[in-house]
């Protein structure tokens, strides 16, 4: 997955960017308490660690389509 496509794939989950400084993105859902850290580089691909990570602290493991 490509960092890109992870963003899109938060924005279409109701999450909503926070706060941005430098390539690093924070962003937050209503109801959920803590903020999803993202250091966005475009259309690179994310390593597999780091996407599991992310896609699990926002609740959205399993739904990244593969």
């Amino acid at each position: 997955m490509k960092f890109s496509e992870l963003i899109r794939l938060l924005e279409q989950n109701d999450f909503q960017l926070f706060k941005e400084k430098g390539s690093v993105r924070y962003y937050r859902k209503a109801g959920l308490d803590k903020l999803i850290r993202v250091d966005y580089h475009g259309s690179r691909e994310i390593p597999t660690g780091t996407c599991e990570a992310i896609l699990k602290a926002a609740g959205l493991k399993g739904k990244e389509g593969k």
